[in-house]
């Protein structure tokens, strides 16, 4: 098994090896003056540039303009569309599914390969088995947190992935899996070169394809310099046709007053999580748009199940009720967001409309946790998140309102927080008892919140996104269950099931389904919104 930083890479650090390597093609990238140039004010650094180890939109934005994937969601919708497969077929038993490759894909190349063959099936095989395969020499490289392949049970899922010819893949399940297809349509499946992976292996540098990557997709990644700039140029032989745009920029700019400066500027022509603050203003402004649409996400304060207090459902239930939830939407969400009462948005398929929360009630809050053993009240801490996210628009805000609360009931909250990357490995750790944390859906199924989220599956070990680490039977069977039914209305009835015993055991204190909000210049035409919060460009065209 290759270790995650062979003896050689570490003579060059990853960023300077990036830095230096992309150089060159920086240089050569400079756009002549009546190339169309897009610039995109994102709000941090991506993790890295493998989206199959990724868990943040961030990350996820940066990736998709480079990789292509099995299959798509149609711009701005959730339908299933061809991608890297032009064509599949599904078995009557809904256990086998035969993909039928594209022709003729070409890859990117950068400074250090240069690719000799078209994208074809042993490609979709290692984009799997890197993920799936624990010998697998890549599985380890970069990191082995596979963390949505697993959550989805992509790993117990499947059983079986054979290469039919160079243009056919077919994959096995052990049992029939209703969103397995959509799946293969998210971000995590980017698919990679195999041939660029063994080359890289070769040569002792396997992480090198995680850092200088090499994909199908729209754009191809010319520069990139940590907390500052990525520059993307539109790949020509792109499969679905040259981008409309000839270069594409992403500015990093974590703070959204500075983003929404940019944006009057001109500086920058479209921005994600503006200030609720900001609004009106955004919506006076003659040179900008604000789109907007009821957002797939849910924010949350989870509990650590298996931690004291916060293992007994009385303190989880008297938290609950000691916390002033509309207070915190009036307060910091303003008009970009609604209370949240189960783990789902209520645009969901499957919602279940008539369960309630449990009413803020400070006072019944202290009795409850008298009959939990803590008539004297309680300390813990409470985790605030550094970065503003689309469900979550000032954590650190909620954070201190949620202290005041708590305090009047007597339990002491001391609020933490970490660098964002450090944050969210700790939070899979289990390391909190209280944090907060959010969601936006991938692919417009309820398992990928009611499982993905509070399954057993991602609750085990430090890797999974169930930071609650709620695993308790009689929920897991039903969302279990609910994976391997296709009729849709069968799905519903467990899904209801499944958050009434969501709203009984309290897991989590919802807080709220934040509405997208997406500014933009007058100038671009035809960016779209995506009903799970991620920013492609391709498709996408600027005046000039």
């Amino acid at each position: 098994m290759i270790p995650s930083t062979p003896r050689r890479a570490r003579r060059l650090p990853a960023k300077r090896a990036l830095l230096c390597a992309l150089a060159l093609p920086a240089l050569m990238a400079l756009a002549p003056a009546s190339a169309k140039t897009l610039v995109y004010c994102s709000e941090g650094s991506p993790e890295n540039f493998y989206p199959g180890v990724n868990t943040t939109g961030t990350s996820f934005d940066a990736n998709s303009q480079i990789y292509s994937r099995l299959v798509d969601f149609e711009r701005g919708g959730t339908s299933v569309v061809p991608g890297l497969a032009e064509r599949w077929t599904i078995s009557p038993d809904g256990k086998e599914y035969t993909f039928f490759l594209r022709k003729g894909v070409k890859w990117h190349s950068n400074a250090v390969f240069k690719p000799t063959r078209d994208m074809n099936a042993d490609d979709i095989i290692f984009a799997i088995e890197r993920q799936w395969k624990e010998n697998h020499p890549y599985f380890k490289v970069t990191s082995p947190n596979h963390s949505y392949f697993s959550d989805m049970g992509m790993d117990k899922l499947i059983k079986s992935v054979e290469k039919i010819n160079d243009l056919t893949v077919k994959i096995t399940l052990n049992t029939p899996n209703a969103p397995f297809l959509s799946g293969w349509a998210m971000e995590y499946a980017g698919v990679q070169s195999k041939e660029y992976a063994d080359a890289m292996l070769k040569a002792g540098t396997p992480e090198r394809i995680d850092q200088q990557p090499i994909g199908t997709g729209p754009f191809y990644l010319v520069q990139y310099q940590k907390d500052a700039i990525i520059r993307y140029k539109a790949f020509p032989e792109y499969y679905g046709g040259k981008a409309k745009i000839d270069d594409l920029v992403f500015s990093i700019t974590p703070d959204a007053s500075v983003r929404w400066a940019k944006l009057q500027k001109g500086e920058c022509h479209v921005m994600p999580y503006p200030n609720p603050a900001d609004l009106d203003a955004m919506r006076k402004d003659p040179k900008v748009t604000v789109l907007e649409q009821p957002g797939l996400n849910v924010g949350y304060l989870a509990y650590n199940t298996t931690k004291k207090p916060f293992d007994d459902v009385r303190v989880r239930k008297a938290i609950n009720m000691a916390i002033n939830k509309q207070a915190i939407i009036d307060a910091v969400y303003l008009s970009s967001g609604i209370a949240a009462v189960n783990p789902i948005p209520p645009t969901m398929w499957s919602y279940k409309k008539d369960l309630k929360d449990d009413a803020f009630n400070p006072d019944a809050a202290k009795k409850l946790l008298a009959d939990a053993g803590y008539p004297n009240g309680l300390s813990t801490d409470l985790w605030a998140m550094p970065v503003q996210r689309p469900y979550n628009p000032n954590a650190k805000r909620i954070a201190e309102l949620m202290q005041a609360d708590l305090a009047k009931i007597g339990v002491k909250a001391e609020i933490k927080s970490f660098e964002w990357g450090e944050y969210r490995k700790r939070m899979q750790a289990g390391e909190h008892q209280m944090g907060m944390l959010g969601w936006t859906g991938d692919n417009g199924d309820p398992d990928n919140f009611l499982h993905t989220l509070l399954g057993c599956d991602s609750a085990q070990g430090n890797s999974g996104s169930n930071v609650a680490k709620f695993c308790y039977k009689p929920f897991d069977d039903l969302v279990v269950k609910a994976k391997a039914v296709t009729n849709v209305a069968e799905r519903t009835k467990l899904y209801e099931q499944a958050q009434v015993i969501f709203k009984e055991q309290a897991p989590w204190f919802t807080i709220a389904h934040a509405v997208q909000l997406k500014p933009v210049r007058k100038e671009v035409i035809d960016f779209r919104l995506s009903p799970f919060g991620r920013h492609s460009f391709y498709g996408v065209d600027i005046k000039e």
